[in-house]
Formats: C-alpha cells, structure tokens, sequence
C-alpha cells in the first residue's frame, strides 16, 4: 500500500529551512559589515595620502630644493578707487591670480595650482601681491611665496641705476625699459596724466609727458625690477627738489627768470659742454638773451636745440629751418621747455653765470674744452682755425 504524503498545513514553514535563512541573513550582515570597514578604511587611506600631498605642498614639506625669478608684471595688476564709511577714496589694487599661479607652476615652485588657488581665494592674496620681479625657492610654503611678493617683500629685486647728466626723458624712459623697471609706454602715460604735488610743476599742464622734460634729476637710483611708474618717476622729481629746494626761495614773481626758466637754460649747458666752462656757456646764454641789440639780436644759436627736434642726430644747415619753438636759429629767447635733464653743476651755472662780455664759443678739440669770442668776427677767426687745423691733420 502506497504511503501517503501530506502536505504541511498552511502559513508554516519548515523548520529546517528557517534556520538556513536565518544563518545566510547573519553572513551576509557580517559580510557587508566587513566591506563597509573596508570601504571606510580604503577611503580615509586615500584621503589622508592626498592629503598628506597637498599638505606637503602647502607648507613646503619633502621639496627638492630650487630658486627660480618670478616677475608680475604692471599689467598683472589691475587698480580701482575705493571709499570707506568716512568718505575718503583709497586705491586697492588685485593681481591675476591666473598668471602668477602658471609662473609659480612651471618654476616648479607649487604642484597644484588648483589648491594654491584656493588658498589664495581664502587669504586675499590676490589684494597683497604687487608688481615686481621676486626670487622665490621651494623652502617657501604657500604664506611664504604670497608674503614674498608683496610690497613688503625682501625677495624683490632691485637693480641700481645711473641715469646720466644731459639725458632726455626719452633716453631716460628707454634706459629704464632696458633694465626692467618699468615700460616705455607706462613711464609715458604716467608722466603726462598723473598731477605730481610739486608747486615747480603747477603751471605746466598734463598731457604731454615731455611737461617733466628737465625735472628727473640725473643721479644713481635704487629701483625695483618692475616697478610702479608713479614712483619711479616721483623718486626722481623729490631728487630735484631736495636739491633746488634751497635756491626756491629766489624765485618770485619779480624775479626776471623763473625756475623753469634756468632749468631750460641748465638744459642747454648740460647739452653743449662736458667740462669745465659751464659758467662760461651760461655767460653768452645771458648776453644774447639781455642784449637783444646785438649781432646775435637775441638769437641763442644753440645748436643742441636743433638734436632736440632732429631725433638726435648731428645737426645741418636744414635744420636750423625747422619750424619748431625749441628751433634757437628760428626763435629768438628760450626755447619752449628744456630740451635734457640737467645735473648740478649746470643748474647751479645757469643761477650764477661768470660776468663775461661773450657771445660766441666753438670747441677747441686739442683742449675740449670751449674758445669764447666777444665778435663774430673773432668768432669766425677760431672756427676757421680749428677747421684748417682738423683739414691738415687727414
């Protein structure tokens, strides 16, 4: 007889298999467990290895030593007028962070610009970096490499500069270009826009940057590489000032040659003689200009004037007919301006002339120095020498 098979009655499962569900429940809990420990683990390993990275990077750490020149350029820096609760204005000034952070990458001094931006965005390093060109070296965390670039810096570079006697403010501009101070159209723009607080500028008017024409004082200067114009320039004018200031005090409005007048007739000396007859060049300056009824009838003659408005070349007979105000052969008095920046000894010759009856000088070459004539007669007698003797000689 067949056995019969019943099946379990309904809702109820059996106990065997129960127990394998519960058991595979407990495993798989252990096991999720388990790789959520490991996931956790894994990720704080990864977390902390790039952590450690970027902190190295950010405070120096484990860095091959290296050095490298970082210039930030002007342009790199962008300026705008501010006003605080008390309604005074202020410059505040921001640099391009974007081109700074390539500079500091490819010298190998940050890894990641990523995390020096953010740095930056979160310290206003942006706000303290200023124009200039700075040594910077990987001992430099990243406080370090912004401090290191602020105006405040001992990193900056400085180069130390003669500008010579008799140079124009072309020749200046340029010299200064060349050494990396600051550029030619920056220097430019500056001189003829920006209103100087010196009472010898007040009644010459922006526009033109020849208007400084004879104010920067030739001297040896201590310049930053990549320096603001504004101070570059200023540095030169507070020269002029501290060494003219003891001799303002002689120019009134009764006095028959202002300041500006003996810095035009200062520029002239400094043109025409490097030796020791400053005083004398500046005696027949005088006689023309006093004694209109003379040969000269208060023609200068000077040919200096003419390299002024030639671009500097050797003067010609066509010269002397450009229509020019600084043309002294077309001109009778001053010219319009100076035509260099005068140093000292011109500039103390053009306020004490010698008492001489000149009118007429020519370079002597055996001495260098010049040959002064009363006539043009006299005059014509020494130039014809000078030529036959310098003939003979070929």
């Amino acid at each position: 007889m067949a056995e019969e098979h019943r099946a379990p009655a309904s809702g109820q499962q059996p106990q065997r298999q129960r127990r394998v569900t519960r058991q595979h429940s407990r495993k798989s809990k252990v096991a999720g467990a388990f790789l959520y420990v490991l996931f956790v683990i894994g990720l704080s390993a990864v977390l902390a290895t790039v952590g450690w990275v970027w902190a190295n990077d950010l405070l120096a750490l484990n860095k091959e030593y290296t050095s490298a020149i970082i210039t930030v350029p002007d342009d790199a820096i962008t300026y705008t007028q501010e006003t605080d609760e008390d309604g005074n204005t202020y410059t505040v000034s921001k640099a391009d962070m974007d081109e700074i952070v390539d500079q500091l990458k490819e010298n190998g001094l940050i890894q990641y610009k990523f995390l020096f931006q953010l740095y930056s965005m979160f310290s206003n390093a942006d706000e303290k970096i200023v124009a200039g060109t700075y040594e910077l070296n990987t001992d430099m965390d990243y406080r370090a490499l912004v401090t290191n670039m602020s105006s405040s810096s001992s990193t900056r570079q400085t180069i130390d500069l003669t500008i010579p006697e008799g140079y124009t403010i072309d020749q200046i501009f340029t010299l200064l270009d060349e050494e990396g101070v600051s550029t030619v159209e920056q220097l430019q723009e500056t001189a003829a826009t920006h209103d100087y607080a010196f009472d010898f500028l007040d009644d010459i008017p922006l526009g033109d940057y020849h208007r400084l024409e004879g104010y920067l004082f030739p001297d040896t200067y201590t310049f930053y590489l990549g320096e603001d114009p504004l101070y570059v320039i200023n540095k030169m004018l507070v020269n002029f000032y501290n060494r003219m200031e003891e001799y303002f005090p002689n120019f009134t409005e009764e006095s028959q040659y202002s300041l500006h007048d003996i810095v035009i007739i200062a520029s002239m000396i400094e043109k025409e003689t490097d030796g020791e007859d400053y005083r004398d060049i500046a005696s027949v300056i005088y006689n023309r200009l006093e004694t209109p009824g003379a040969e000269t009838a208060g023609y200068l003659q000077i040919d200096a004037t003419l390299v002024y408005i030639n671009g500097g070349k050797v003067p010609t007979d066509a010269d002397r007919q450009i229509d020019s105000p600084y043309n002294t052969y077309l001109y009778q008095g001053l010219p319009a301006g100076p035509i260099s920046n005068p140093g000292m000894e011109s500039l103390y010759a053009a306020m004490n002339p010698n008492d001489t009856g000149y009118f007429y000088y020519v370079l002597n070459p055996e001495t260098g120095l010049h040959d002064f004539s009363r006539t043009l007669v006299e005059h014509q007698a020494k130039v014809e020498q000078y030529a036959n003797a310098a003939a003979a000689d070929e």
